[in-house]
């Protein structure tokens, strides 16, 4: 499997926290306020102190497959997920009451969340949505772009680039509509639905539809609306909302810096869409707006022992789509709700099997509910030792848990793992696979059934036996370790590297060829070099140059590396760094 970020350390077990703070709220309330489009709104929420916590995340496209090489940053540190779309990040400094995560890759839109940090391991999940070209207009004139589920986004012809100067040129106009409807709805979404209005209070919102719009010149260059024109948004209104959808609702854009929402403008229900003017993009919220408090319980078992990784909903009365999140190593669950509302809570199993349903609430100030206890069910624990090949426990790695629709993943601490799990009465099996980061070894999948749910060993001793390495400037290493294809030309000299994942998109791939396999220093007009994560423009000259060292006969290595600075698709100028040590096929 691919490996990436060899450099982590890991100290800590399984601990799943709430994604995303727990919201849901009357768009009855009173509470209300809206604020003119315009009008400044400093973001000013009091998160909380600085303090250190660990972070352990996936990291998955829309079709909730695995994505590798992506870039995570939380606080001041930064690590890069790996073939399983795994990211560890330890002691890293964020708010008491927030931790804001950003993803970041190529071809995709940058995800964001943002969780109240628990001590132990906090566990993230952020799906990421590829971009998507909606049209592209010109500056200058009236123009709109159109969605088929009728979004719709109107220009009046005036932009800017990222430094304040006037733009002219056509615009590429990426846009994004994110359903309320969509059951994965908490992990596209930006932050939480935590914000703070006009008036500067902290609000819970119930979303009646996100919208994100990026503009990109003809070079790629990011650009906004230029100061003093606006541009119109129209977002379709899903049709179980429409009967309670206020006339008029706020509009609010997300803060990427402070990682909430903020009340900026207002939109009106006009034939089945909410329509209103916005200064500048980003991720804008069409939503109602409530007062919080802040609400902890903790799920156990008959036997009062708690139960980690339960799917938990709460609903409010009329409600048409639940606030999800699940429970962390502890059994314990918070975050924000609306205050003076009563709650419908469920819990399910890993198989999406309803196991326990009641009322809670109302709330006026913060509570810690105590323990509710799942009197029916089934519960288990999965242990084991991750241990290397001389059968010595791995300090430096993880084990991943699939089971029924559940996917999970402890860190070992000192070659001890644990998993805690509601079992599915038709589900008997499960599988681990461990990877140890220090020997670059791996178990594969293994099998296993609930007949003795403490596994024993199992063994990380598939060795890597080949890889290409890529460093990007200071960034975390990107490991290519399966998949790699080294071959002669069929015809004329020379060879080709190919490499990608194999659970990951299409979009994560290397190659290089070149017309020779004489060991020397190449120029780049002299070999062919592309990878899903180094986004070169290949317009603007660079020094990247190939070093091959090596070639073997088959079966033997190639052995060969890249330098140099290029330039990428943003104009930035990057230092390239990239090692191979290939086994060549044929």
């Amino acid at each position: 499997m691919k490996i990436v970020s060899k450099n982590f350390r890991f100290i800590l077990s399984l601990v799943i926290v709430l994604s995303t703070l727990f919201t849901s709220c009357n768009p009855n309330d009173s509470n209300d306020s809206s604020l003119d489009p315009g009008e400044n709104n400093e973001a000013t929420l009091d998160l909380g102190s600085s303090i250190q916590r660990d972070f352990m995340g996936r990291i998955v496209d829309e079709a909730n497959l695995p994505l590798e090489n992506v870039n995570i940053t939380i606080g001041g540190k930064a690590a890069s997920t790996d073939e399983n779309g795994m990211f560890i990040i330890n002691n890293t400094d964020v708010n008491q009451n927030q931790a804001f995560i950003t993803a970041e890759k190529s071809g995709y839109l940058k995800g964001m969340r943002a969780v109240v940090p628990t001590s132990g391991t906090n566990q993230i999940k952020i799906m990421l949505v590829a971009e998507h070209l909606a049209g592209t207009v010109a500056s200058g004139s009236n123009s709109e772009v159109y969605l088929a589920n009728g979004t719709k986004v109107s220009f009046d012809g005036d932009f800017k680039d990222e430094n304040g100067n006037a733009y002219s040129g056509n615009v590429k106009v990426f846009v994004y509509h994110l359903d309320p409807a969509n059951p994965d709805v908490e992990d596209l979404m930006p932050g939480s639905l935590q914000a703070q209005n006009s008036n500067g209070q902290e609000r819970v919102l119930e979303t009646y539809g996100m919208i994100n719009v990026e503009l990109k010149g003809d070079s790629g260059e990011k650009l906004n609306i230029a100061d003093g024109s606006f541009a119109q948004i129209e977002l379709p209104v899903d049709p179980a909302q429409i009967s309670v959808a206020p006339a008029s609702i706020p509009l609010w854009h997300f803060d990427e810096v402070n990682g909430y929402w903020i009340e900026d403008g207002a939109a009106t229900l006009v034939g089945g869409k909410y329509v209103g003017e916005v200064a500048h993009f980003s991720w804008w919220n069409c939503d109602a707006q409530f007062p919080t408090v802040n609400l902890c319980l903790n799920i156990v078992d008959n036997a009062n022992n708690p139960i980690s990784n339960v799917k938990v909903e709460l609903w409010r009365t009329g409600a048409i789509y639940p606030r999800t999140g699940y429970t962390n190593g502890d059994g314990e669950i918070c975050g924000l709700i609306p205050a003076n509302e009563v709650l419908t809570l469920k819990a399910f199993n890993q198989c999406s099997d309803l196991e326990y349903t009641t009322t809670i609430g109302p709330f006026s100030s913060d509570t810690n509910l105590g323990d509710i206890v799942l009197t029916s069910v089934v519960s288990s624990t999965i242990t084991g030792s991750l241990v290397d090949c001389s059968s010595v426990n791995v300090t430096n790695g993880y084990v991943v848990l699939d089971y029924g629709n559940f996917y999970a993943t402890s860190q070992v601490t000192n070659g001890l793992f644990s998993f805690s799990v509601l079992q599915c009465a038709s589900v008997l099996d499960f599988t681990l696979e461990g990877v140890d980061y220090d020997s670059f070894q791996t178990t594969n999948e293994l099998t296993f059934n609930f007949t003795n749910s403490n596994v024993g060993n199992i063994i990380a001793c598939n060795t890597i036996t080949e890889y290409v390495s890529i460093q990007v400037d200071a960034n975390p290493v990107d490991y290519y370790v399966i998949g790699i294809d080294a071959n002669a030309y069929q015809q004329g000299t020379g060879f080709t590297i190919n490499a990608k994942s194999n659970t990951g998109p299409i979009t994560d791939w290397f190659y290089i060829g070149i017309d020779t396999i004489t060991p020397g220093n190449y120029a780049f007009s002299q070999f062919g070099f592309e990878a899903g994560n180094v986004d070169l423009d290949y317009n603007v000259a660079n020094s990247l140059q190939l070093n091959l060292a090596s070639y073997g006969n088959v079966g033997d290595y190639i052995d060969a590396t890249i330098n140099g600075t290029y330039t990428d698709l943003s104009g930035n100028i990057r230092t390239l760094s990239i090692t191979i040590h290939v086994l060549r096929d044929n």
